[in-house]
């Protein structure tokens, strides 16, 4: 914790040293404040947490937030039977600070749903993320409540979405993504309601294609609800197409007013 505490200090420091910096228009000054502000929040950890059950597609979202390919060495395991047994950690490619950790299904014979979140080792991250590739069933519905009396925020996402789109263009007369996607969302959040989880925060998304659907809402999102320590540390780690993204719609509603 005094780690932790010592690197905020200094984290406050460098940007106060940034803001001065800028007043200056030196631009060699300006340049060696953001270096150090930027080193300084390569020290700040964050730790996501990303359960779901079997071919829900935990691995891919591991591998699609840090930027890697399924394919890639340094990828987490794919594949459609459980591949994680056990808690397994991967680190940003670029920030090493920002780990993801890959956790096994709950209500499995090893990590039952009662004792999932203390066998995991609930208290070292900082927010959950629980997937499904459907609809979210009892056992989400009792981790995200578990999550909650612990004082940890968690966010549902529902992956796959691309491959449900293509399956109802296939079978529908009038197909129209937008009523699709408002479906699918609906279905979710009441099914969620429905087990007692109030007002849930359900994200569509696509593994393979960042770029549509909910990733960036769901990043936004995260950011906001952050501390202000680790949000910058969120959007240095967020895949480059991500950030465009974002900064472009922030810098089009900053230039509505």
């Amino acid at each position: 914790v005094s780690s932790i505490k010592k690197n905020l200090t200094e984290l406050v420091r460098c940007e106060e040293s940034v803001k001065e910096a800028l007043k200056t228009g030196d631009a060699a000054l300006i340049a060696e404040k953001v270096k150090e502000y930027l080193e300084k929040h390569e020290q700040v950890p964050l730790n996501i947490a990303v359960t779901g059950e079997t071919g829900s597609g935990k691995s891919s979202f591991v591998n699609a937030f840090r930027g890697v390919d399924n394919k890639d060495e340094n990828a987490a395991a794919t594949g459609c039977v459980e591949t994680t047994k056990e808690v397994k950690s991967y680190n940003h490619p670029k920030y090493p600070n920002v780990t993801l950790w890959d956790l096994p299904g709950i209500g499995t014979t090893m990590f039952p749903a009662d004792k999932y979140l203390k066998l995991v080792g609930f208290k070292k991250f900082d927010f959950f993320i629980i997937i499904s590739a459907d609809r979210f069933r009892e056992n989400d519905a009792k981790l995200a409540q578990e999550i909650q009396k612990m004082g940890k925020k968690f966010y549902f996402v529902r992956t796959k979405i691309d491959l449900d789109m293509k399956n109802q263009e296939r079978s529908q007369r009038d197909f129209n993504e937008k009523n699709n996607l408002h479906r699918i969302r609906k279905n979710c959040i009441e099914g969620l309601e429905k087990l007692l989880i109030p007002s849930p925060k359900v994200f569509l998304i696509s593994n393979f294609d960042l770029h549509l659907y909910d990733f960036e809402r769901l990043c936004n999102t995260l950011e906001k609800e952050l501390p202000q320590h680790q949000q910058h540390v969120l959007l240095l780690a967020l895949p480059n197409i991500i950030v465009m993204e974002i900064f472009c719609c922030r810098r089009y509603k900053n230039n509505s007013y």
